[in-house]
């Protein structure tokens, strides 16, 4: 007998796992990895609707709306990452101080210029 029932989505963890005296803490995002996924995966469709109305010659200016939209779909993703790493990674750099403290500075700084200049 075959089945007609479609497959159910399995669900994303919701449970932030703790650190252990072998494995680093979670990622600042770890928190929000559901939503994170969410959007990308519905940007992923977008990027597909684009490669389909190239594909069936729509007009230049309806895909350029839509490669703005995915654009800032993206960046909004990225500034939720961004906001996350600075409240979760670097902040606990910070509390630690030292030379770790100096690298996430660098390094925030770092990807804030290149969310910038994108």
């Amino acid at each position: 007998m075959v089945s007609t029932s479609l497959p159910t989505e399995t669900p994303l963890p919701t449970e932030t796992p703790l650190p252990t005296e072998t494995s680093p803490a979670p990622h600042g995002y770890i928190a929000h990895k559901g939503d994170h996924l969410r959007r990308l995966r519905r940007i992923e469709g977008q990027a597909r609707g684009l490669q389909k109305m190239v594909e069936e010659e729509k007009y230049c200016i309806d895909i350029l709306t839509q490669v703005s939209a995915m654009t800032s779909a993206l960046q909004s993703v990225a500034l939720g990452l961004l906001d996350e790493h600075l409240a979760h990674c670097v902040a606990g750099a910070l509390s630690r101080g030292g030379d770790e403290a100096d690298a996430k500075l660098a390094e925030a700084s770092a990807a804030i210029a290149r969310l910038v200049r994108s």
